[in-house]
């Protein structure tokens, strides 16, 4: 069962991933509907969030105003500046989570100099309480500021905390990760469709395969070539697969990982931060 979180917790923006904070806070039962506040200028995004008791607002000023212990900023990395510029005073003495991609710890600080800040780096599945997110405390967080921070994404799948230059790295892999899985799925499928298989059968046992694999390397902590060893017979058609497909894959893998940290280091660069390679 997720950690109990007492504090009050404010999330400003209702998107995928700001729904999904404050939804799975109450799913997983780590905070109770009434300590969790999301405001987001959409009355339409914030319905579905008031029917589970959630306190909703039109305004981050409203949200502000009902003294949070810690806000999480889910908003797009372009929206973040104007945001930050906006709430600076409202923000002041609070802790200040952001999830936006590419901007830094050393930029938020100095947008609000005030706060206390942490980055986190979720990803969508926190939407089914899967979800994986790193976590990077800034300069003025606290022990306390990121035990919270660690119980609010532990309570959506699994949360780990990083140093700042690992964060965009983590971001390009994990928190991309669920489209490239998502391709692979689709690829996978389109493969069995081409050689004779039915689209919804071969999907749903592509992702079934996906999903027990996910679960038993989770489980066991084997490492996963020790498990692709267990499925491999010598000489084998699994063996002739991984071979046909190890290396391209592994070359396609870095050109999307690449190209995710050059558009992060472009938000970064828009945004007037630094990246965190600089």
């Amino acid at each position: 069962m997720a950690e109990k979180i007492e504090q009050v917790i404010g999330v400003i923006g209702a998107g995928s991933m700001g729904a999904a904070i404050a939804r799975g806070l109450v799913a997983s039962g780590a905070a109770a509907p009434e300590h969790v506040l999301v405001a987001n200028p959409s009355a339409g995004k914030l319905a579905p969030l008031a029917e589970i008791g959630i306190k909703t607002f039109t305004s981050n000023d409203e949200l502000l105003a009902q003294d949070p212990d810690a806000v999480v900023l889910a908003v797009k990395p372009q929206v973040l500046p104007g945001v930050l510029a906006e709430h600076t005073e409202g923000l002041a003495g609070r802790l200040v989570i952001s999830i936006a991609a590419g901007i830094s710890v050393a930029s938020l600080e100095s947008a609000l100099a005030a706060s206390r800040v942490v980055r986190a780096m979720p990803n969508l599945p926190v939407q089914v309480l899967s979800g994986a997110t790193a976590v990077c405390p800034g300069s003025r967080a606290t022990k306390e500021d990121l035990d919270l921070s660690l119980a609010i994404f532990s309570a959506l799948g699994s949360a780990v905390v990083l140093r700042e230059d690992q964060l965009d790295a983590e971001g390009a892999v994990v928190g991309c990760g669920p489209a490239y899985v998502a391709l692979l799925v689709d690829d996978l499928t389109r493969a069995g469709v081409e050689r004779g298989l039915p689209a919804a059968a071969c999907r749903e046992l592509v992702l079934s395969t996906m999903r027990g694999v996910a679960e038993q390397l989770l489980a066991s902590g084997e490492h996963p070539r020790a498990y692709m060893e267990k499925v491999t017979s010598p000489g084998g058609t699994t063996a002739a697969g991984l071979r046909a497909m190890e290396s391209g894959m592994f070359e396609v893998a870095c050109a999307g990982v690449d190209a995710a940290l050059r558009r992060t280091r472009e938000f970064s660069e828009a945004a007037g931060g630094k990246t965190t390679d600089d």
